[in-house]
């Protein structure tokens, strides 16, 4: 590609790729089509289950049919449905495989590309109507999503900054470069509504117009790329995908607050997103698009990486800066925040953002911020200019989760704020897996909350999940059902946040260990209902006196827990017993008269602690047993219960 040194080299740039992209913009069904695009996702899930060599098996075939100048094999971010990948989709037929193995490359290319017929074998079964389904738009999962962040994930090459261009890329900073003032740029994103997606929901639009307003020779913007809750699976999905979607944001954010420096700090983890990140960051340099004087403008600016180690607490903005300097990742009090002088990055003026919030600024300009406005269940309080007056959270937009735990639908889903838990538990998620009963849902992460089924209509927004005692984070959902035990939930919980504290203050250095360790004695039988007591004054406590937002929001768990679920926490100390069959120390495994003698779990069982002759009843040594489960999963007669 040719440098870009001006608007009309973009334009030109755009109209000699978009041809690219033209089979895969299509929605009819063109199984006939000569012409195709395999899409195959590229993302870490599906690596990890060979999609590289599926893709390399794709090619060596197309080659061996003389196929190479009608075919293509594109490499592509995630398509989300985590849980049917390896995913391929085939353009402009409108076809998805999913769970693709190597070598059903064979039958991709012989039966559908040659000879034109689908592939039954491989196509998605709808969980609640037992169909398969060709068309992805026509799944439950993909149904009610409106994605805005995830735009181009499964649909680009991510490592290619033409195609990125070819879908409209970087017209949104050639517009804020060529038709807008910094400070119309700020009021766009501000009219816009959009809240910073990493959890706190804070206007993003008054956190560029703050840090605009500082007078400074030198200021940075930082992408937060490293939060370590299940939020940061889809900030990494979001950077394997369409990198360069963060690229153009954090160049809009810098000449919107007037800053030349850009950092992405993300974890040394994540290599795929970094070396995804770091191509197209070498890319945009390559064609002018980062660097000195962008686009022929008076405009400079360019990105750095920052590695970072993983830690929890840096998804918190001041740790995160620190961490970037080379220190401690630990909190520091606010005043000075990032945006003043003094509190960012070596003490310059700072803006932090999180990869989902800066994925939503290109589409914001380039379509408008009333095209954004409209979308999610946002009321703004505007002046007679339309202008945004009200500096209070929104609910515009579009959020992104990752929906996991006992769910159909295991994947990302991004949905207009607004959307109910029904909706996306049932028509998105498939339902509970299994045909079990649904019990609750956490959101937010182990900073979050639970969420039972009398709340289960409840929108999804920032004012919504508080009222009920939970919060957005940056966008875990993990359903829970009649087998899982909510004091060992929250103990879970406790574990992670007690190993994330960085230790700087006593509330939560010293006191979500004192909770996890009243947790314990709960899930083992050991507590009294004394504990209970002292546990949620303790949370509380916490709660209160935590330096940072991981401190404060640690103890949610335990307290949702205990609104919702106090009954299972007195049959824990009080009956020693656990009604979801879960904490070991509070059950044995016994066999029924049910069972017919087939030997099958002395067989399976990995201890030697069932005995039995053949057609005789079995029994187990609850001496010997360490409750690994596997008699109850192969037992063909259901002869083993929880006592």
């Amino acid at each position: 590609m040719n440098k870009i040194t001006s608007q009309q080299d973009l334009l030109a740039a755009f109209n000699a790729s978009k041809n690219a992209l033209a089979l895969r913009c299509v929605s009819e069904h063109d199984i006939n089509s000569k012409k195709k695009d395999i899409l195959c996702c590229g993302g870490t899930g599906c690596h990890a289950s060979n999609s590289n060599v599926m893709m390399d098996n794709l090619r060596q075939l197309i080659k061996e049919h003389g196929l190479e100048n009608d075919v293509r094999v594109v490499q592509t971010g995630c398509f989300g449905f985590c849980a049917q990948g390896p995913i391929v989709k085939i353009m402009p037929d409108n076809v998805f495989y999913v769970q693709v193995q190597p070598e059903d490359a064979k039958d991709i290319v012989e039966q559908h590309i040659v000879n034109h017929q689908l592939v039954e074998r491989l196509l998605y079964v709808e969980p609640m109507i037992k169909e398969r389904i060709h068309d992805y738009a026509k799944m439950s999962f993909y149904a009610k999503q409106e994605r805005i962040a995830l735009r181009n994930c499964g649909l680009l090459d991510p490592e290619d900054i033409s195609e990125y261009i070819a879908a409209e890329g970087y017209q949104a900073l050639a517009k804020c470069l060529f038709d807008m003032k910094p400070a119309d740029v700020v009021q766009e994103v501000l009219n816009s509504g959009i809240c910073g997606r990493g959890g706190a929901g804070f206007p993003t639009g008054m956190k560029w117009k703050i840090a605009a307003g500082v007078q400074a020779d030198e200021k940075y913007i930082v992408c937060n790329a490293d939060e370590g809750d299940p939020g940061a699976f889809m900030d990494r999905s979001i950077m394997e995908g369409d990198p360069n979607s963060i690229i153009e944001a954090m160049a809009i954010g810098g000449y919107a607050i007037g800053a030349q420096h850009g950092l992405v700090y993300i974890r040394a983890e994540y290599p795929l997103a970094v070396n995804r990140l770091q191509l197209a960051i070498n890319q945009a340099r390559e064609v002018g698009l980062l660097g000195k004087n962008i686009m022929g403008t008076n405009f400079s600016f360019d990105i750095d990486i920052k590695l970072g180690a993983g830690a929890f607490v840096c998804g918190e903005e001041t740790a995160l800066i620190h961490s970037m300097e080379g220190m401690r990742g630990e909190p520091t009090t606010k005043p000075p925040f990032p945006a003043n002088i003094g509190g960012g990055y070596w003490g310059c003026s700072t803006n932090v953002n999180n990869v989902e919030t800066y994925a939503s600024i290109p589409v914001i300009i380039r379509k408008g911020a009333k095209w954004y406005a409209k979308i999610g269940n946002w009321k703004p309080e505007l002046d007679e200019n339309g202008n945004f007056v009200k500096t209070i959270s929104g609910n515009a937009g579009t959020k992104v989760f990752a929906l996991a735990g006992q769910i159909n639908n295991v994947g990302l889903v991004e949905v207009p704020m607004g959307t109910t838990l029904r909706e996306i538990i049932y028509d998105i998620g498939g339902g509970i897996a299994g045909g079990r009963e649904f019990k609750a849902v956490q959101t937010g992460g182990p900073s979050g909350g639970c969420i039972t089924k009398e709340n289960l209509d409840t929108p999804i927004d920032y004012g919504s999940l508080a009222k009920i005692g939970s919060m957005m984070g940056s966008g875990g959902m993990i359903v829970l059902s009649d087998k899982d035990c909510m004091p060992a939930m929250a103990k879970f919980y406790l574990g992670f946040t007690k190993d994330e504290s960085c230790g700087k203050c006593t509330p939560c250095r010293i006191g979500t260990r004192r909770m996890l360790e009243m947790l314990e004695k709960i899930c083992d039988g050991t507590a009294t209902e004394e504990t209970l007591v002292e546990l949620e004054k303790l949370a509380n406590t916490i709660r209160d006196t935590a330096l940072c937002g991981l401190g404060q929001t640690a103890p949610n768990p335990i307290l949702s827990t205990l609104r919702y679920f106090k009954d299972e926490y007195i049959a824990h100390v009080r009956d020693k017993k656990c009604p979801a069959g879960t904490c070991s120390k509070l059950y044995t495994l016994k066999i029924t008269d049910a069972c017919k003698g087939c030997t099958k779990c002395a067989r399976n069982c990995p201890v030697g602690a069932i005995t039995g002759e053949k057609k005789q009843k079995h029994v187990i040594d609850v001496n010997k047993c360490i409750k690994c489960g596997a008699c109850i999963d192969g037992c063909p007669f259901k002869a083993i219960v929880k006592e």
